[in-house]
């Protein structure tokens, strides 16, 4: 995915949550069943998980791209600790 595009990709996609995220405000504010509220607190979710892995595909892709040997694994341990990171 060429930079520009990726970036305005994921512009969309945070003004998309953040639009979710105040929809669940207005929900709240409203008394809305709880059901429906968690529904949408999966979606956003859902959706931040989203933004979240197509960074990790870039940090992967233009932060590791043409490493080897210690730089590598250095590399690949930057990665991984970046995953966990993201995965708490």
């Amino acid at each position: 995915m060429e930079e520009d595009k990726l970036k305005k990709d994921i512009t969309v996609r945070l003004r998309r949550i953040d639009g979710q995220v105040k929809g669940i405000e207005k929900m709240i504010q409203s008394d809305t069943c709880c059901k429906e509220v968690l529904v949408q607190i999966a979606a956003v979710r859902a959706a931040i998980n989203k933004v979240g892995a197509m960074l990790i595909e870039r940090y992967a892709t233009h932060c590791m791209m043409g490493a080897e040997g210690e730089d590598l694994e250095d590399g690949i341990k930057q990665l991984v600790n970046t995953i966990n990171t993201f995965m708490k």
